[in-house]
């Protein structure tokens, strides 16, 4: 697994990364981001480990693992449109070289975390590894994560980030569907802290946009997984 930039970022970069989870809140916030603040691909990850699903969308090929930036706010996202079970490892290692390479000044990670009922304002938590952002992130309201499992990529990130400044969030969601109310609350945190410059509030009401698509897309996924699975059956006798 390697990062192929076609454009290479100014030193001091931030990497914000977030991969489906809990709620797609991760993906619905950095889909936001993007468009928000209108960051341009400029690489990707490659590795033969990816499914070889690619999306199309408005006639241009959507990189599996694409790498976006905005120059005048320095600030680089990581987006993931395909599954990436069994190969966290190797990108969170593939994260962490790239943060090395380009002297990033942060990764942050965005997460999902299970909740037994919807709220108004989901309960949010944090962790890093950065001295001085813990009292930052409690001045913000936030709760520091005392207790709690934390999978996939970022995951293996608070095991793999020794030596690189990592920070994560971490936002209550209640349902495995597309939460638009948990992900406008990451965007509220991130504005808070990175000062994006975003106003979450629209999210509210336009992010059933983003829930269709998603829901749309990752229908499509399941299809072309059951139909990749049967042929695998096939070709096996």
């Amino acid at each position: 697994m390697r990062v192929e930039l076609d454009v290479k970022p100014k030193p001091g970069a931030t990497i914000i990364e977030g991969f489906p989870g809990f709620g797609f809140v991760s993906t619905i916030a950095t889909e936001y981001i993007i468009k928000h603040i209108n960051a341009k691909p400029i690489g990707r990850i490659v590795s033969s480990k990816i499914s070889p699903l690619v999306a199309i969308h408005k006639s241009e090929i959507i990189e599996p693992l694409q790498i976006l930036y905005n120059e005048d706010k320095n600030i680089i996202i990581v987006q993931a449109v395909v599954p990436v079970q069994g190969i966290e490892w190797d990108i969170a290692e593939t994260l962490l070289e790239l943060a090395k390479e380009i002297k990033a000044k942060e990764i942050i990670g965005l997460e999902g975390v299970t909740s037994p009922k919807p709220a108004e304002k989901p309960d949010a938590f944090f962790y890093t590894n950065v001295e001085g952002n813990k009292k930052k992130f409690e001045g913000m309201k936030l709760k520091n994560m005392t207790e709690g499992i934390i999978v996939g990529v970022t995951g293996a990130l608070l095991l793999k980030a020794k030596n690189t400044k990592f920070s994560c969030f971490f936002v209550e969601t209640h349902s495995d569907l597309p939460d638009n109310t948990a992900a406008a609350r990451l965007i509220e945190i991130l504005d808070g802290y990175i000062h994006l410059g975003v106003d979450y509030k629209p999210l509210i009401d336009k992010a059933k946009e983003f829930e269709e698509k998603l829901k749309g897309f990752m229908g499509k996924l399941s299809e072309v997984q059951q139909i990749a699975d049967k042929e695998h059956l096939t070709y096996a006798g």
